[in-house]
């Protein structure tokens, strides 16, 4: 058996379908920089086909990334193939990674065709694949609840086809580990060729078993295993990278391979995509969360202080916590910020961008004594160029005392002209968007405000998150400020700013 397991993220693809967790050009290429730093072998760029953005920001992570393969994954229909052949033509090395559904019920009621017309069609979306790259991935969506007699039939024509990597996903999280690794054994020991190709498994969370299923693949023979930072994803999200990259080498006892996963960089990825998406890691999040390698019992404390390996079957350091130390201050220069920027895979595109930037790190110095890899990452998703700010916070002012209203008065930035506008409300944050709501008159409903503390002390950032709704469409803002009520402000905006943009989406699931 081969001793490598592939790491296939696709946090820029399936991540992304997240409700309100849509990333801009400039984002996924920020996060797919650090994918590569970590040595991630593929790296899912989006779906080709879904928009000319999405076209456009996989084209962009296929120019950008070396290391890395990139793929785009599409439909098993001509026009998805060629647009993702298109976007990862650029790349170094390129992958398509093509779908259809197997399950007798996704077979009957979503596509209304015959097993024979699905077979059929899979056939001829390799083909097309082919004429794009060697490197052609099949997935069999639905494949937890499809029958594993077609399972055989169509990964055995796939492969004759020039299929080089057949994925099976538990796309709606059914399977339990026991289960899906007698699925996995079994197609490996039936399908003809078995052995020419890669098996891949793709599994959701719903019933909380995403990265225990994926794992139970692994121990059947499965060498790639499809997963995202954090676990993000649709619904209950996807396995967790961390999770399994962590499992696999700290239990090589059980699993017969590793992977070449530079785990010191997974706490860094982490907190870059909860800072992007606006997804906060819980506490208790293994691996990543905040607690996940702190002892509160007095009898764990005991253990590890006499031996760390009492009650840590990790350390920390190995997956890159407490690497972030304090790196820069008011004294430093512009140089230095370019360079600490440069380490965190931020590109800035432009002398511009980057005076406009250091200025704010200034301003955000003068205000907080220590800056940390943290602030300057949230400082830098601010600085997004995209979706343009149709709505920006020019200044603000807001008034709370015990027995009185709260009241809010903010000046705004509307498609280049001022507007200003005041309102009370039940608390200074209520007042502030409903301020911005008498100008904006948008008509978004929000469906969640939340605030988190970037780094530590009384003095640090707050990040909020904002999700807004507007029709058939959710998206997620952010904003970052030491002043919570002008951080929820900015988030308010940089919402209604991406409703103003109406980025196209189309979300298909495997």
């Amino acid at each position: 058996m081969n001793d490598q397991l592939i790491i296939f993220d696709t946090t820029l693809r399936d991540g992304e379908q997240s409700p309100g967790a849509s990333m801009t050009r400039d984002e996924k290429l920020r996060i797919a920089r650090q994918l590569e730093r970590m040595k991630v072998n593929v790296i899912e760029a989006g779906f080709a086909a879904a928009s000319n953005g999405d076209f456009e920001a996989v084209k962009a992570v296929a120019e950008a990334i070396k290391e890395s393969t990139i793929c785009s994954l599409a439909r098993a229909n001509e026009n998805d193939i060629r647009r993702s052949g298109e976007a990862i033509r650029p790349a170094a090395s390129g992958r398509i990674h093509t779908f259809i559904a197997t399950s007798p019920i996704h077979m009957e009621k979503k596509l209304r065709m015959t097993p024979d017309q699905v077979v059929e069609q899979a056939v001829k979306a390799i083909g097309w694949a082919r004429e794009y790259t060697s490197d052609v991935e099949f997935s069999a969506e639905d494949a937890g609840r499809s029958e594993i007699d077609f399972l055989c039939r169509i990964f055995d024509a796939v492969i004759k086809a020039g299929a080089t990597t057949i994925n099976v996903p538990d796309t709606v999280g059914y399977n339990v580990p026991e289960q899906f690794a007698d699925t996995i054994r079994t197609l490996i020991e039936r399908v003809p060729n078995s052995d020419k190709v890669v098996w891949s498994v793709h599994c959701h969370n719903d019933l909380g078993l995403a990265v225990a299923n994926s794992l139970a693949a692994v121990r059947a023979g499965a060498r790639q295993v499809e997963c995202t930072i954090n676990g993000l994803g649709e619904r209950a999200g996807n396995a967790s990278l961390e999770e399994v990259v962590m499992a696999v080498r700290t239990r090589k006892d059980v699993f017969q391979c590793d992977t070449r996963i530079d785990a010191t960089q997974i706490v860094p990825a982490s907190k870059l995509v909860s800072g992007i998406t606006g997804f906060p890691v819980q506490p208790n999040k293994a691996i990543v969360g905040a607690n996940a390698f702190a002892h509160e019992s007095g009898i764990h404390q005991d253990g590890v202080l006499k031996h760390r390996e009492t009650y840590e079957i990790m350390r920390a350091e190995d997956v890159g916590w407490g690497a972030n130390k304090l790196v820069m201050g008011k004294h430093s220069g512009r140089n230095a910020f370019r360079s600490r920027l440069q380490e965190l895979g931020v590109v800035v595109d432009s002398e511009e961008q980057l005076n406009h930037a250091f200025a704010r790190f200034k301003e955000l110095a003068d205000k907080k004594h220590e800056i940390f890899d943290e602030d300057l990452q949230a400082l830098m998703s601010d600085e997004s160029s995209e979706p343009k700010e149709h709505f920006r916070l020019l200044s603000s002012s807001f008034h709370s005392e015990t027995g009185e209203t709260p009241c809010a008065r903010v000046t705004l930035s509307v498609g280049g002209k001022e507007a200003k506008a005041e309102s009370c409300g039940s608390g200074p944050v209520d007042a502030a968007f409903k301020a911005i709501e008498v100008v904006a008159d948008s008509g978004a409903q929000l469906l969640l405000y939340s605030v988190n503390a970037i780094t530590t002390g009384t003095d640090a950032q707050g990040e909020v998150t904002v999700r807004l709704s507007k029709e058939d469409r959710v998206v997620n803002g952010q904003g970052s400020d030491t002043d919570i009520i002008v951080a929820s402000a900015k988030a308010y905006l940089n919402a209604l700013n991406k409703l103003h943009a109406k980025l196209e989406r189309v979300n298909p699931q495997i």
